[in-house]
Formats: C-alpha cells, sequence, structure tokens
C-alpha cells in the first residue's frame, strides 16, 4: 500500500477543513489554552447514566464524541445500553444533540472503539453486543448466540449518517474466546496505512489478554494481531505509532498493582514483546489513553500523550502526560481534574490543539464526561508549542 505520511495527512485535513461544510477552521491559539465543556450528563435525554467517553477528530475536523448510554440503571451489561453520539464542528465548544446509532432493546452496544481511515475520510465505531441477560461473566465461547459479539458501523460523510451494524464476530474472535472488547477508546492507522484495532479477549477461566486486529484494505477485511503475553493478566488496551514505526501498547493490568503495563512490535502487530510494567504510570487499575501528538518526521520532536487518573488508590486525579522519547520516559505532567474521574479518550484538533474526552464528577467519578481542550503551551507551562508552519 502506498505510504502516507503524517504530514500529508494533516495538510490533507487541513485543506478540507477550509473547503468542506460543516466544520470551520479553529483560528490557532496562542497562550495556554484549556477549556472545559460538560457533553453528557447523567439523568439528560432520560440516560441514567453515561460511560465509556470515544472521541476521533474527522477529516473534515469535526469531533465525534460517543459513549455507552446506560438507559435505566447504572450497571454493566447485562444491561439496556445504546451506542449514542454528539458532534461538534466548532473543536467542542458546542455539541449537536444526542443521537443513538445502536439500540439492542435490553441487550447492550457498549464498550467500543473508533478510528478514521485518513486516506479514504471513512470513520469506524466498532461495538461489542450483549444480548439480553448476557455480560462478561455470562458470555459462552463461540461466535453467536450467549456471547459477546462485534459489530461495526462506518461513515463516509464525517459522521453524518451510519451505516447499518456489521458483524465482524468472525474475523476479530476465535470460537473459544467468550467475551472482551475493542479498545475502549480509539484505534489508530499507521504511516503505511494500516487500520489497528487495539483489543482484548476473554477466555475460560476469565484469563484476558491484550491483542490487536489490523486491516490493510481500508476495513474490507481484519486480520488478528498475535498476544502481548501476559500470562493471561491483561485487558483494556491502546496502541500507539511511534517514529521508528515501533507499535505501544499500553494496557490495564487485572490484578498485579497499580501501574500501566506495555509491550511493543515491531511487525505492526503480529507479535510483541515481552510485557513489563511502566514504574511511571500510576493508576487504580482503570482504562487509559495513548496518542501520539508528532513526530520527527513531521515536525521538530516526537510527542506521545497518555491520560489517565493518576492515583494508586481511587479513581480519581486525572491527568495528562507527555513523552519526548516513544514513552520511556514522561517529564511532563498536568492535571485535568482533582475529584472522582476514570476513562478518557485523547484526539489531536484540527489546529493542534489537543482534546481529552474524560469521565468525571464532583462526589462521583461517573456524574458526567467532560471534553477538555487544551494546547502544548498549558500543557508543558510554556516551555514547549507547535508551530503550524
Amino acid at each position: 500500500m502506498k505510504e502516507t505520511s503524517h504530514r500529508s495527512l494533516f495538510l490533507m485535513t487541513a485543506a478540507c477543513i477550509l473547503g468542506c461544510r460543516g466544520a470551520p477552521a479553529l483560528a490557532p491559539a496562542t497562550g495556554g489554552l484549556l477549556e472545559q465543556t460538560e457533553v453528557f450528563v447523567a439523568g439528560q435525554d432520560g440516560v441514567a447514566q453515561y460511560r465509556i467517553p470515544v472521541l476521533v477528530t474527522s477529516n473534515q475536523g469535526a469531533l465525534l464524541a460517543l459513549c455507552d448510554a446506560r438507559v435505566d440503571r447504572l450497571a454493566d451489561a447485562p444491561n439496556n445500553i445504546d451506542l449514542v453520539m454528539k458532534r461538534s464542528v466548532d473543536g467542542g465548544k458546542t455539541w449537536g444533540p444526542l443521537r443513538v446509532l445502536v439500540d439492542v432493546g435490553e441487550g447492550a452496544a457498549c464498550d467500543s472503539c473508533a478510528l478514521v481511515d485518513r486516506e479514504t475520510g471513512t470513520i469506524w465505531v466498532f461495538t461489542c453486543y450483549f444480548p439480553a441477560g448476557i455480560g462478561s461473566l455470562e458470555a459462552q465461547p463461540g461466535l453467536s448466540g450467549a456471547t459477546v459479539m462485534y459489530w461495526a458501523l462506518k461513515s463516509d460523510d464525517d459522521g453524518e449518517t451510519w451505516s447499518e451494524p456489521i458483524d465482524v464476530t468472525a474475523m476479530i474472535k476465535k470460537p473459544e474466546w467468550s467475551a472482551g472488547s475493542a479498545g475502549p477508546g480509539k484505534g489508530i492507522q499507521t504511516r503505511s496505512g494500516r487500520l489497528i484495532l487495539p483489543k482484548y479477549f476473554i477466555k475460560e477461566d476469565q484469563h484476558s489478554t491484550s491483542h490487536v486486529v489490523f486491516s490493510d484494505n481500508h476495513g474490507e477485511s481484519w486480520e488478528m494481531g498475535g498476544p502481548a503475553h501476559s500470562n493471561g493478566t491483561t485487558n483494556e488496551c491502546q496502541v500507539a505509532e511511534l517514529t521508528d514505526g515501533t507499535l505501544l501498547l499500553n494496557m490495564r493490568h487485572r490484578h498485579s498493582g497499580n501501574h500501566r503495563w506495555i509491550s511493543r512490535s515491531s511487525d505492526g502487530g503480529r507479535s510483541w514483546s515481552k510485557v513489563v510494567k511502566d514504574q511511571t504510570l500510576i493508576g487504580p487499575r482503570c482504562q487509559a489513553s495513548l496518542s501520539s501528538f508528532t513526530n520527527s518526521i513531521d515536525h521538530d520532536k516526537d510527542r506521545l500523550l497518555f491520560s489517565n487518573p493518576a492515583s494508586t488508590t481511587k479513581r480519581k486525579n486525572m491527568t495528562v502526560r507527555l513523552s519526548y522519547d516513544g514513552g520511556e520516559t514522561w517529564p511532563v505532567a498536568k492535571q485535568l481534574h482533582a475529584g472522582p474521574a476514570a476513562y478518557s479518550c485523547l484526539t489531536t484538533l484540527s489546529d493542534m490543539t489537543i482534546g481529552c474526552f474524560y469521565e468525571r464528577g464532583d462526589q462521583d467519578r461517573y456524574e458526567k464526561i467532560t471534553f477538555a481542550r487544551f494546547n502544548l503551551e498549558w500543557l508543558t507551562d510554556g516551555t514547549d508549542a507547535v508551530s503550524l508552519d
């Protein structure tokens, strides 16, 4: 497949923003910028609780925020959970009305992960379908029936309209697996054009393992990569491509300690290095987000972002970190919210500001899902900035 650089993709995106309907170009942010906006709030639109944030930036510059709508009660599947979305065309200052993308009645469409094909503009969303009465603990091995199934939706018009769910279970799940999910959060497209979806699977005795699935034909088919060997102890994960083409997988550990665990792949996700603990990235065994911000091929330096509740005891203290060396060290950390906080998802906006879509509250970590937009100057207290020249 023809290789496309991040700079080329960015320029194509910027050009489209200037000429396409619905998403005007954002004015460059100067000085330290931090804006926070509530997007989903428990109780609004007749939904008891919103959870599991997903955020991507389209080729035209629109922001698509998706999450689980736990309609009647606060619980994982088995539960009545819809996949819902809101869209912003002004950098997250305002958001359109809530839209239900998948409603399976008393079943669940949940734990989703999205990615954008920068070459075609297609936006993909992968969601877990649990039939009524089935959750991860009740799920049986198999590709249909009383188990988790995987559905994909896609939009070719910037998130205005969506396909019907496409059953991709047989391509991204083995029959001996009972459950697991994609992400949750977002997937990536590598510089070679490969679409990569981070994922984990569960099999007997709740053995769980992180891995990825990928497509080299723009989503027409998907292939399963090899497992990140962790003796069945890692699950929710996110992936980023580093400047040298290495993939970095950042994982939640089910049992051991209060840190993130990582692994690297030099063959596009087919195999992974030994899973090791990242001593800097503390966390209370919770989902986290990882996102490549800039690389030294297209910009002045490598910059990698990470967000999670940085606490060893509770889901609180939502923090964004910055690495200049591919995740070897994390010298910069900035707090977004000191109080209760949990899952998050990072994206880069068309003006090279950063978006973090995260669960937070005053008394409880799941009161709302908030969109924070900030720039590199704010994150680094003015010691670093990105030029659009």
